[in-house]
């Protein structure tokens, strides 16, 4: 028995387009889902060292739930990189003003941490509505279970 290790050549197929609804779901429960797709483990050629993911749309972002007291308690964190220039932004607030950061950074942070991750982070589209401009790629709806 030998390990199968896909070649350059098995990894040539087009991507895929999915989309998902966030409305109601659960923030982390979602980034999880939507990061094994981008990474593409959901293929059987998947390699830790290939992107070999399909795209995700995220929409309606605005209408993701945390539960517990993350609404009260969550915050991100980012800093200027001057003396004192550190910025602590509530989640309720970032909901609020842009929450396809939200669910960016939660995807973001289940990638690798490195320019592989990086790569699979750009075929991360999230809008906040239930807009997108991407139905000419005809994506095929994502079931997230909750």
């Amino acid at each position: 028995m030998k390990t199968y290790s896909a070649k350059k050549a098995d990894l040539d197929q087009p991507r895929a387009w999915f989309i998902v609804d966030a409305k109601g779901k659960t923030l982390g429960r979602l980034a999880s889902q939507v990061a094994h797709v981008l990474k593409g483990k959901h293929k059987p050629t998947y390699g830790t060292h290939y992107d070999i993911g399909d795209f995700v749309i995220v929409i309606n972002a605005e209408q993701v739930r945390l539960t517990g007291n993350k609404m009260n308690q969550k915050t991100y964190f980012r800093h200027s990189g001057y003396p004192g220039g550190e910025k602590i932004t509530p989640v309720r607030l970032m909901l609020q003003r842009h929450p396809e950061r939200v669910v960016t950074s939660a995807v973001k942070g289940m990638l690798p941490k490195n320019s592989l991750g990086r790569q699979m982070l750009r075929k991360l589209k999230v809008y906040a509505g239930g807009e997108h401009p991407h139905v000419a790629q005809q994506p095929q709806p994502l079931e997230i279970k909750n």
